[in-house]
């Protein structure tokens, strides 16, 4: 009787011995788990802190892209605004400077007609075109036909003009001849050579007799070449036949201002 007590005492423990056994290798297995899912947990949180911290980096940069951007935008904008004053600066005394010259050349324009008063329109026209005053003596005034030796009366118009241009010493001056298109058959070669003959003639009496500054006259001859009338009829030639006085403002300061 006590044999079979003690042995199923032995089988009683042994039984406890296995369960307790199976538990504890279980609860090992369940704490290795858990360590490794805390590990894998850790590096997710890990991985996750450093996408927020690139994120935060990228949105901090990004911020500041901004930032320089719109202070460029507002420098770029402000310079444009000042550009724009500089323009419309830059118009306003074009315009201020383009319409002085005008009201100087209409100005000039009314002494010249007030100068050759004395003067028959079929003698001469005075007019403004492209900003200069065109003084348009016709050859019955200054010359006789062919040559380029100035008549007496012709002369007092060179001399009145001259006065006036002595009181204004900025205005330049061109004198341009002209011929109709009939050929010569005198002592000149042809007609280009004439009307450069009868312009420089022009500006001898100009510069040596009634003492205009050389250096603001020019003489040039254009022959046949610049007609203002037909060359089939007796008036049309006529018109033809003359010497232009051309006086033009001096465009230094407009100049200098198209430069900046």
């Amino acid at each position: 009787m006590k044999r079979i007590a003690i042995a199923t005492l032995c089988t009683i423990i042994c039984l406890y011995s296995c369960v307790s056994k199976k538990k504890f290798q279980s609860a090992q297995n369940n704490i290795k788990n858990l360590r490794s899912d805390s590990i894998g947990t850790h590096n997710k949180l890990s991985d996750c802190n450093k996408s927020v911290l690139a994120l935060q980096q990228e949105k901090e940069s990004i911020q500041q892209d901004l930032q320089n951007l719109s202070s460029s935008s507002q420098e770029t904008i402000s310079n444009s605004k000042m550009t724009i004053a500089d323009q419309a600066k830059r118009l306003k005394d074009l315009q201020t400077l383009i319409q002085a010259q005008k009201d100087v050349m209409a100005k000039l324009k009314k002494t010249v007609a007030d100068a050759l008063v004395n003067f028959k329109p079929e003698e001469l026209t005075i007019s403004i075109k492209d900003g200069k005053i065109y003084v348009s003596l016709q050859e019955k005034l200054l010359f006789k036909s062919g040559s380029d030796v100035v008549d007496p009366k012709g002369k007092e118009a060179l001399q009145s003009l001259a006065t006036v241009l002595n009181g204004n010493p900025d205005i330049n001056v061109m004198i341009e001849g002209h011929t109709d298109s009939i050929p010569l058959q005198k002592k000149f070669e042809d007609n280009w050579a004439l009307s450069v003959s009868r312009a420089t003639s022009i500006v001898r009496i100009l510069t040596n007799d009634y003492k205009v500054d050389a250096h603001r006259v020019t003489s040039s001859g254009r022959g046949e070449f610049y007609p203002i009338a037909s060359n089939s009829t007796t008036e049309g030639r006529a018109r033809n036949r003359r010497t232009e006085i051309i006086l033009s403002p001096n465009l230094n300061e407009l100049f200098k201002l198209l430069d900046k």
